[in-house]
């Protein structure tokens, strides 16, 4: 990961493992967890912008060690997903998602928890998740695009282009090709401070629901089988490639 200046007050981390997806690695994650509790206490930043390098956004949870993890060593890796999306969601600043080429799976959770949810018109989004057993985001989906419509996303692990997203509520802008003057008509400073903002926060999105997100991924997370049900839906992915190709 990429921590990059691009005004007074704006700051973008950009995922850097293109030729992985800017799949989510536990580094990756850890990562991400300390920039954003440093940037959230800095007083001077007002706004935090999640950018891709290469031709996605991110693809998801990193599964290339797979066969050398004990389903201790997921759950573990899943609760910091958890409570990234989490540091996102309640953030008392602006936060911004630039997205490309696939959104999937975590990725498109790290999207959706953003205030500005920006995506190219080729992006896709994908919320494969629940074929593996796990409950993760799925509130956070739903206060975002209503309900029945997320639960169906989930449950049918869909795939969305732009346009459908756009029309969903989970896009908020299509992302212009002068991406850079975009951001800069985008990030001007808030016309309120932050102690306004962090109340508005507490008034409309409240923290009561942060233990039972996270309750809910780890009761899902810990039921027998996680690996086992991981490597049949990689295998399956695989397969499903290989027919396509």
């Amino acid at each position: 990961m990429r921590e990059v200046s691009l005004a007074p007050g704006v700051v973008a981390l950009d995922f850097d493992r293109p030729s992985k997806g800017n799949s989510l690695t536990t580094e990756l994650v850890e990562a991400l967890l300390s920039a954003i509790d440093t940037l959230t206490a800095d007083e001077a930043v007002h706004t935090l912008v999640l950018r891709p390098e290469g031709l996605h956004f991110c693809t998801g949870f990193d599964l290339s060690r797979l066969e050398d993890e004990s389903e201790g060593d997921l759950l573990r890796r899943f609760v910091r997903v958890e409570q990234l999306l989490a540091a996102l969601w309640y953030a008392p600043i602006r936060t911004i998602a630039c997205a490309q080429g696939r959104a999937w799976g975590a990725g498109a959770d790290l999207f959706a928890m953003c205030d500005v949810r920006a995506a190219r018109p080729s992006t896709t989004f994908c919320f494969p998740g629940a074929q593996f057993g796990l409950v993760l985001g799925s509130r956070r989906l739903a206060e975002r695009v209503g309900t029945e419509r997320a639960r169906e996303w989930i449950a049918n692990g869909s795939m969305l282009d732009a346009s459908a997203a756009q029309t969903a509520g989970l896009v908020t802008d299509l992302l212009p090709t002068d991406e850079d003057e975009w951001l800069a008509e985008i990030c001007t400073l808030p016309r309120i401070d932050r102690a306004t903002m962090i109340a508005i926060r507490a008034a409309t999105r409240s923290d009561g629901w942060l233990d039972a997100d996270l309750s809910a991924l780890v009761r899902s997370a810990t039921r027998a089988g996680l690996k086992e049900r991981i490597l049949a839906y990689r295998a399956r992915a695989k397969f499903g490639r290989a027919i396509a190709e």
